[in-house]
């Protein structure tokens, strides 16, 4: 599927697709994203009728109910430039799977290929569309940076969030050895098969102990939700955050798992 880089003049109007675990668990994320966004100069509307993008039925092997999911999400985002996610697994979902989803409805299908080009990770939009090549941000230590699955493998995105790091103020990356291995979330895996997540999980927090970064970043809240609370139980005091917090400058915000402060 051809993806045509975004040429049109700005600002570009833009719709954020607020995910889940964004909307129910870290918002902050989400007001992340709309900042970064219009800094780089577009403008940014939330669909107050946006769904789950149905990547738990899918994946769960329910074709029904995604496909009735996903025409939710299509009549939601229609007519926008882009529509970009700050989840890898998300903006994947969206940009490869939805147009399978109609082989049999040649009509439905132009709508969710239409619907699929138009469709990014926030960071890799950011860099590979928008072109921003630096933030306006600071936070002062050592992270480390862990490349989500579908991020990843799915839509390339690897130097991209690097890059952008490169230019915040005061943060130093400590790589990982092995940054590019699951995590063992996977969304339903890690409830069908918790015992093996567990352990993967654990040789991802061995591998963060070992950078010595007092902070976690990636791009997808489910990975991190998941080696937070492996972190935690294991009494680290790594913070974890998304790294679109990190590159707005939000920085100072508790960590995932921590307590709101009054």
């Amino acid at each position: 599927m051809s993806r045509s880089p975004a040429t049109s003049a700005r600002p570009r109007r833009v719709a954020l697709f607020v995910t889940c675990l964004v909307d129910l668990f870290r918002p902050s994320v989400g007001f992340a994203a709309v900042k970064l966004l219009e800094e780089a100069g577009c403008t940014v509307e939330v669909p107050p009728l946006q769904v789950c993008c149905g990547q738990p039925a899918y994946n769960s092997g329910d074709r029904a109910t995604t496909r009735a999911i996903a025409l939710q999400v299509i009549d939601a985002f229609e007519g926008y430039d882009a529509v970009v996610a700050p989840s890898g697994s998300c903006g994947g979902m969206l940009s490869h799977h939805y147009p399978g989803l109609f082989d049999d409805d040649p009509a439905l299908k132009a709508r969710a290929e239409d619907l699929a080009a138009r469709s990014f990770e926030l960071v890799s939009f950011l860099v590979d569309v928008l072109g921003v090549r630096k933030v306006a941000a600071r936070y002062d230590g050592a992270v480390t940076y862990h490349d989500s699955c579908s991020g990843l493998r799915e839509l390339g995105v690897k130097e991209q969030p690097r890059g952008l790091l490169g230019s915040v103020q005061g943060l130093k990356l400590n790589e990982m050895k092995t940054p590019e291995v699951c995590c063992g979330f996977g969304g339903t895996f890690c409830v069908k098969y918790p015992e093996i997540s567990n352990a993967m999980v654990g040789e991802k927090t061995a591998d963060i102990a070992a950078t010595g970064a007092g902070t976690l970043l990636a791009g997808d809240l489910g990975c991190l939700m998941n080696m937070a609370g492996k972190l935690q139980r294991e009494g680290s005091a790594v913070q974890v955050r998304h790294v679109a917090e990190v590159l707005a400058g939000m920085g100072d915000l508790p960590a995932i798992g921590e307590p709101e402060r009054s």
